[in-house]
């Protein structure tokens, strides 16, 4: 193991099965669920006892409870503890690489994360009154002007909620277009190290998947591309980059 030139290791210590220790190793934790850790006979509310006429519950016309909740009891610091115990099984890019998906988190700096969790952005209700979302609506309006620049697209779409979906969306755009000039395409070039949302988004678009083999460095294999691809797909068109793979 080498050192660093105040003498302390650069690199994990290796473990028994001589492989580094992995950087997310101490978040698993094996924590049952609340339902196995509370018991039924306590809880973390005390609540002062009824008197005689406290409870008379005629006024409630049969909807008095007739079997327990069930639901479960722990006190207080049993279940701050739980649901800190669950929060330390978060993944977070400081923590360990992410080696597919979770595009967004991946490629964002911690700003974002922050910026996205402000209170005008996070406490955001669908169905508010326009009037009060000026400021959110004013922020997507800019981003699509700077998308359609970019892009040169007459208009972008913001609904997609994240990569999978936001995938689906522009394959269908992609299908649509197609059709409307007579030219519909039956199948999807997809890589086998390409996610595993890239050929399911192509099977549920109504595509048939074929797989493009790739390098022994995990690239995609260009001669099987060409291969595959034919005279109808050389020219480039049906081709949506995701990071290493397409579509």
């Amino acid at each position: 193991m080498s050192l660093a030139t105040v003498g302390r290791p650069t690199r994990p210590a290796l473990t028994e099965d001589n492989s580094a220790a992995h950087p997310g190793r101490g978040l698993l934790q094996d924590e049952p669920l609340i339902f196995e850790v509370g018991g039924w006979d306590k809880t973390g509310v005390d609540l002062p006892k009824l008197t005689d006429g406290e409870t008379d519950l005629s006024d409630l016309e049969g909807l008095t409870r007739t079997a327990p909740l069930r639901l479960p009891g722990l006190s207080e610091p049993e279940t701050l503890r739980h649901y800190v115990r669950l929060s330390q099984k978060n993944h977070a890019i400081d923590l360990a690489i992410y080696p597919l998906g979770s595009c967004t988190m991946k490629h964002n700096p911690r700003l974002c994360e922050k910026m996205a969790r402000l209170p005008g952005f996070a406490d955001i209700h669908p169905l508010q009154p326009v009037s009060t979302v000026q400021g959110a609506l004013e922020l997507m309006d800019q981003l699509a002007h700077w998308l359609k620049t970019l892009t040169g697209m007459p208009a972008v779409a913001l609904s997609p909620k994240a990569g999978a979906h936001g995938e689906l969306c522009g394959l269908l755009a992609m299908r649509a277009a197609h059709e409307a000039r007579g030219d519909a395409r039956k199948t999807v070039l997809v890589p086998t190290s390409a996610h595993g949302t890239n050929p399911a988004t192509a099977a549920l678009a109504g595509y048939q998947v074929v797989e493009i083999a790739q390098t022994a460095e995990g690239r995609v294999d260009l001669a099987d591309l060409r291969a595959k691809a034919g005279p109808r797909r050389r020219r480039g068109d049906g081709h949506q980059p995701q990071h290493l793979r397409a579509l």
